[in-house]
């Protein structure tokens, strides 16, 4: 018994020990807890109860030239539906009337919404998508409805907003307005204007302190942010909607009928180098036209016969030839090292002048030109393309510039035939934009202007920034030189290649080029045209300078030269922009030619304005998303304070009697 006694009396002692042992580990623990790893242990549990949440800033709208509103962003909504919230008394209280109430505002019968909420809640779905993609309008209707009016914890109402960035006026220009899109690592990319001026749209996110509470929600500690948000600056673009239009749907009636493959069009004011209009459409699969690639800055390749005003600019510049310089076309083909150079009309034009050559488009006159002044100094000639800047990008804003090339008398790759061929254009590389920039300077009477897309950064009706003109050569030839060119220009419509365009009513000057691309290629690449006319107008007093380019026209329309495919459209441009310019700057049907291109944006708020309730509610929207909402449907709008709209009201506006004013009273 004994012995027994004292077995037992070591285990208490062992379990005794054990604990004694185990104390002093919870001690230790708790020490280090406390003590040692203590600023880790409440740094963590601050980050796991309160958190900085981002308050996201404001993105600036964009404009164009006359405030049009190109680009602005609008919230957007997707509603969902827990249906394990409510009530089972609450749930068959209202379902019925929540399923005809969606059925008014969406696109399905009540009898579809009401089975599928009934499903939900069968399949214990806390997650059940109603709608996405809505307006702030049909978000408060929505919110409003049976049930979930009730919110969140009664109702089972999911609200998840983002903000959406639309183009108001469709797809025009969309390339130019261009686009940034943020990745999940954190990084970003994008292009044209929205990507080029992000700093400036952009603003600054804000942040705000909130703490974790019950069914993992969270709520601000304070009643201030710890940061604030600093709303992005509004960019006002050069584009003007009503020439952008014309520019638009002249380029695209002309792809269609020679089912080309793509091309641009540039309308730049002549003096400031202010672009108002840029299109680029390329073909798609199914045959339709839309906005891809940006073409007249981003492609550079040989330019053909327009880069012939470089030949006349040198050769009268230097004086080693006039105007009145006789050449002999030699029926038309003459040969430089065992290569053939052509012109396009078979047997020549016999013996003429250098101004007759340029009119015509000669190419054995201009050949002849270059080459016999400047075959043994090569470099004299090259020279003055490398200061005209053709040899070099413009360094416009936007990224993707196409790399210039213009071969050099120092290069490996010159040989006999480098000079002959450079001078009809081949054998060089440039931009769309680089061209109509040189031909831009003639117009300009010498003076060379960089091209512009933006004119001012504003933060409401403040100038943050002011973008003036930069003078990319204040004079690039002789005014003498200037003079001449000009009216060889002139002539090449009233008498040269141009001459189908010509009007007794209304004077343009510019230079036709067509332009085998991919010629001699042995990569299976196939050979094609492509049609360009660059020049300004009127011819007299230039206001407007303009370049068009189209790229592979089917040589079974009959016509694939610059005067036949792309010259038209200059000419409709032109005469469009003189003759028909309206009263005002309200562009209707803005994009009827390209109904598959139609914004889901634009045919909402189409019909928002038939009904009697066309005024959409903004109370709780940011004061900018407000107005440029408003303004996009036609209303005139006026503002009280700063931040998001408390109320809003429609009133008599003495001064706009043809325009419904309504007053925002913003906090």
């Amino acid at each position: 018994m004994a012995v027994e006694d004292k077995y037992i009396s070591y285990r208490i002692y062992l379990v005794a020990f054990a604990i004694f042992l185990m104390a002093i580990g919870i001690a230790v623990k708790l020490t280090n807890i406390q003590w040692v790893d203590g600023d880790y242990y409440r740094k963590l549990a601050k980050e796991r109860t309160v958190r900085n949440f981002v308050i996201p800033a404001n993105k600036g709208n964009i404009y164009s030239a006359d405030g049009s509103l190109l680009a602005t962003s609008i919230p957007n909504y997707e509603i969902r539906f827990d249906a394990l919230a409510p009530k089972a008394e609450t749930f068959e209280k209202n379902v019925g009337a929540l399923a005809d109430s969606l059925a008014t505002v969406l696109t399905k019968p009540s009898s579809y919404y009401q089975n599928e909420l009934r499903k939900a809640r069968a399949n214990n779905n806390r997650y059940y998508l109603i709608s996405r993609n809505l307006s702030y309008t049909d978000y408060i209707k929505i919110k409003n409805f049976p049930l979930f009016k009730l919110g969140a914890y009664k109702g089972g109402i999911i609200v998840e907003q983002k903000t959406v960035r639309e183009h108001p006026i469709g797809k025009i220009a969309e390339r130019t307005i261009g686009y940034e899109r943020k990745f999940s690592n954190g990084t970003s990319d994008g292009k044209g204007i929205e990507w080029a001026y992000r700093k400036y749209l952009n603003g600054k996110d804000g942040k705000i302190l909130k703490q974790k509470i019950a069914k993992g929600q969270w709520k601000p500690i304070r009643d201030v942010n710890e940061v604030d948000p600093q709303d992005g600056y509004d960019v006002i673009s050069t584009i003007d909607v009503y020439i952008q239009d014309i520019a638009h749907h002249a380029l695209l009636k002309q792809l269609e009928e020679y089912e080309a493959d793509h091309g641009c069009v540039v309308v730049m004011e002549t003096e400031t180098g202010q672009v108002k209009a840029i299109a680029n459409l390329g073909r798609a699969n199914d045959g339709s036209y839309y906005e891809t690639t940006n073409y007249a800055v981003a492609e550079s390749h040989e330019p053909g016969s327009t880069f012939k005003l470089v030949d006349l600019m040198a050769i009268l510049e230097d004086k080693v030839a006039d105007t009145s310089t006789v050449y002999n076309t030699f029926g038309g083909e003459i040969r430089y090292s065992g290569k053939v150079v052509r012109d396009s009309h078979k047997g020549g034009y016999g013996k003429i002048s250098l101004a007759r050559g340029f009119e015509l488009s000669s190419n054995t006159v201009m050949v002849q030109a270059v080459y016999n002044n400047y075959k043994d100094n090569p470099s004299r000639f090259v020279d003055h393309v490398n200061d005209w800047g053709l040899n070099k990008k413009l360094h416009m804003d936007f990224e993707g510039e196409g790399r210039p090339h213009i071969p050099q008398p120092t290069d490996k790759s010159w040989s006999n035939i480098s000079l002959p061929w450079m001078a009809f254009g081949y054998g060089v590389s440039v931009t769309p934009m680089q061209t109509l920039t040189f031909y831009n300077a003639v117009a300009n009477n010498g003076v060379m202007v960089k091209p512009q897309f933006i004119s001012e950064i504003k933060e409401w009706n403040n100038t943050i920034v002011k973008i003036d003109k930069e003078v990319i050569n204040p004079r690039v030839c002789s005014p003498e030189t200037i003079k001449k060119i000009k009216a060889v220009l002139a002539n090449v419509v009233k008498k040269g290649t141009a001459s189908k365009l010509y009007s007794k009513d209304f004077s343009m000057a510019g230079k036709t080029g067509t332009a085998q691309v991919n010629y001699g290629k042995r990569d299976g690449t196939k050979m094609y045209y492509a049609s360009s006319f660059v020049g300004y107008f009127p011819a007299d007093h230039p206001k407007y300078s303009c370049i068009v380019v189209v790229h592979k026209p089917s040589t079974a329309k009959g016509d694939f030269y610059g005067a036949g495919v792309a010259g038209p459209v200059f000419k409709r441009i032109a005469q469009k922009i003189f003759t028909d310019v309206p009263s005002t700057n309200e562009i209707k049907n803005l994009n009827n030619k390209i109904p598959k291109q139609e914004n889901n944006y634009n045919a909402y708020y189409a019909n928002l304005q038939k009904k009697k309730s066309g005024i959409p509610n903004v109370k709780g929207m940011p004061g900018m998303d407000a107005i440029a909402l408003l303004e996009n449907l036609g209303f005139a709008v006026r503002t009280k304070g700063m931040g998001r709209v408390k109320s809003q009201a429609l009133v008599a506006d003495q001064e706009r009697m043809n325009k419904a004013t309504i007053t925002l009273e913003l906090l």
